[in-house]
């Protein structure tokens, strides 16, 4: 249900600082202001999904976009242009750190603010829920005095939260951590952050030849964009410092190509990379409406083929007045490859994809598949949640189990022949079963 605004006696300035204050209570990560021909749809992101918040007026929305805009110290009379900038301070008696962007439309200007909110980084890497065995890995990447550490994925997958997690056990009295960022999102006390400027030529890569003469240990860079920056990441982790950065690749794999594809000398690479650690973000079941319900044969097949468990039953959600459709926040899926001698010599020889797909997934490394399907065993999301963010043919367990892409077909073969009151008590709808059909 949308939220009512008295735009005509609430002043714009009121109007604003509750819609930003209600929604980091509510739990948002950004706000969309949408532009339409007769009204602006502000739109919130909560968990993952936007949902409609409420509807301004055409004649209040050039008000309110002005307020927001002077908050985030941006150009108010420039209305042509994208714009960035940020909003830090107390608002309704809430401390906010807000990133906006504006973006010139033809209806209007529509607005996206992020909300940052790092809890989880100052809670530590032990409240990201990282099985046991990829927190093992974890320690054992971040004690290593050079190298390279990579954390994946994909926008919003909460890369920078890892990151950070990982700074924040790494800040330690004897050590000088350096960090090179666009924008900063999180100031941390003890470590040295500088903010990139293309304007003036203060780019990553400009920023990182200046850092390695400020006898750093450890370096973060806030994203390897383009070949220079990865190549000069890389040779800095091997003169002895600890280099730590995101990338946009989706597993372990995928990134050892992306940087291959950067230029970087395969040697270099082979001798710098300690680790990769790959995730994205599942719904959170609400533990006060979650339920059990029946698996089905495909599920069961499905566990069995990757887990090597027998199932019988999988949570599923009612909704209630504490969550949203059943869900509460949102949780991460990793996949974490420790860098042994043998995926050096891999990538130092050239060995083909294929062979090193197997070698790398053969190097005690829990798949996102797999360490999705052991939280839904463990209750904290559902089974439908792990086929929406993971390819199931990505995972080897599934490409080379041709029993189990023909259960599959088996039961997308059930679901169209079963009748309606029997599809809609199945947990796995026939659209997200058709899915993984097409992946496969």
């Amino acid at each position: 249900m949308l939220k009512k605004y008295d735009f005509v006696r609430t002043p714009p300035v009121e109007i604003a600082n509750d819609i930003l204050s209600d929604s980091a209570k509510r739990g948002a990560s950004d706000i969309h202001f949408d532009p339409h021909e007769d009204f602006m749809l502000i739109r919130i992101r909560i968990d993952g999904d936007l949902v409609d918040y409420a509807e301004v007026p055409k004649d209040i929305q050039r008000n309110l976009i002005t307020r927001l805009k002077i908050l985030a110290s941006m150009n108010i009379t420039e209305t042509r242009l994208p714009q960035d900038g940020a909003i830090k301070g107390i608002i309704n008696g809430m401390p906010l750190d807000l990133r906006v962007s504006v973006l010139p439309l033809l209806e209007g200007e529509k607005m996206v603010i992020r909300i940052l909110d790092y809890k989880r980084s100052l809670e530590g890497i032990e409240s990201l829920g990282f099985s046991d065995p990829n927190y093992q890995k974890i320690l054992k990447m971040i004690a290593v005095p050079n190298g390279i550490i990579l954390i994946t994925g994909a926008t919003g997958s909460g890369k920078s939260t890892t990151v950070y997690s990982m700074l924040q056990r790494l800040n330690k009295e004897e050590t000088n951590i350096i960090t090179v960022e666009d924008p900063i999102e999180m100031s941390i006390e003890g470590i040295n952050q500088v903010q990139t400027n293309s304007e003036i030529g203060l780019t990553f890569a400009s920023a990182l030849r200046s850092i390695l003469r400020q006898d750093p240990n450890i370096i973060m860079i806030g994203e390897i964009r383009d070949s220079e920056t990865a190549q000069i990441a890389v040779r800095a982790s091997i003169t002895g410092h600890l280099v730590l950065s995101t990338l946009h690749t989706n597993n372990s794999l995928t990134t050892i190509e992306r940087l291959l594809d950067m230029d970087v000398e395969r040697y270099l690479l082979a001798s710098s990379l300690t680790g990769i650690v790959s995730q994205k973000l599942a719904r959170r079941i609400c533990p006060n409406c979650m339920r059990m319900r029946p698996a089905n044969d495909y599920e069961k097949k499905l566990f069995k083929a990757i887990l090597g468990v027998d199932i019988t039953e999988l949570p599923t959600v009612d909704g209630c007045d504490e969550c949203s459709n059943g869900f509460k926040g949102r949780i991460a899926i990793h996949e974490v490859l420790l860098i042994n001698q043998d995926i050096r010599d891999a990538i130092s020889n050239g060995l083909k994809k294929e062979a090193l797909r197997a070698l790398v997934y053969t190097s005690h490394v829990t798949t996102m598949l797999q360490d999705g399907l052991q939280k839904v065993l463990k209750g904290l999301t559902t089974f439908e949640e792990i086929l929406k963010i993971i390819e199931l043919d990505d995972d080897e367990h599934v490409e080379e189990n041709s029993d189990l892409k023909a259960a599959i077909m088996n039961a997308n073969m059930a679901y169209e022949n079963a009748a309606p009151n029997e599809t809609t008590n199945d947990a796995t709808d026939q659209t997200q079963t058709n899915q993984v059909i097409e992946t496969l």
